[in-house]
């Protein structure tokens, strides 16, 4: 094309589209950058994970039964007892977080100890199109997350959990079950026990003292508040297994 005879309103389109398709296309060599429906990169494969931990490694996601001896988990969306009813994730026998996230809750297991406690974990992350599915039947993102923007979850830095007694093995009364959907489950719903109430400031002071936000809409609920910081990621637990093992 004979860019010097061009008409000078087609010349500046022109080269906007030549430099706008090289930038776009060196990102997608470079990183493997691919955006969903909502405009977001979600990570899928091994090979996009391992380029981010290159880059940092706080990106590394880590086995927590490997970090956190004597954690209890339950998982609950690799079963039916949850409240889509079905399994949502495969027969897995632990879950993963982000470096930073499993240290953190290193410390919280720590300090509970000193009281003849520990922490059940209910879930860990979440692959993104676990998410989408749960949005589905919930709608309300008190409850759900909205696939337009993540999850926690999805990034690895968000945890589902409750207090359990060392000794008996059984859980702190907090009001109500796991994915309670009801003001009941907010930390500002004040009518209940003191001795609810007190487990639930328990937990909550624990987990906040060590870096990890409340959300209010549901007590079991935490995350780590510099969650942009890392990847939504659609990442499989097959993979997560293996990379974990190297």
């Amino acid at each position: 094309m004979q860019l010097l005879y061009m008409p000078c309103k087609e010349l500046c389109i022109y080269l906007f589209i030549l430099l706008n398709s090289c930038f776009v296309s060196g990102n997608a060599e470079g990183q493997n950058i691919s955006m969903n429906r909502y405009g977001l990169h979600i990570i899928h494969s091994a090979k996009e994970l391992q380029q981010t931990i290159r880059l940092n490694a706080n990106n590394r996601m880590v086995d927590i039964r490997q970090v956190l001896p004597g954690i209890v988990l339950e998982l609950k969306y690799a079963g039916t007892d949850n409240f889509m009813k079905r399994k949502l994730y495969p027969s897995i026998q632990t879950t993963y977080l982000r470096a930073p996230a499993a240290a953190a809750l290193q410390k919280v297991m720590a300090e509970l100890k000193e009281k003849n406690l520990t922490l059940k974990i209910w879930d860990g992350y979440r692959p993104y199109s676990v998410t989408e599915a749960m949005w589905e039947p919930v709608k309300d993102d008190r409850y759900a997350a909205d696939p337009k923007f993540g999850s926690g979850h999805n990034r690895g830095i968000a945890v589902d959990l409750t207090l359990i007694d060392i000794t008996t093995r059984k859980e702190l009364d907090m009001g109500t079950g796991f994915d309670n959907f009801s003001d009941s489950a907010h930390h500002d719903f004040r009518t209940l026990p003191a001795h609810v109430l007190a487990n639930r400031l328990l937990l909550r002071t624990v987990m906040e003292k060590y870096g990890f936000t409340a959300l209010e809409s549901e007590w079991w609920h935490y995350y780590l508040p510099d969650a942009k910081q890392y990847e939504l990621m659609d990442v499989s637990f097959k993979t997560l297994r293996k990379l974990s093992a190297k």
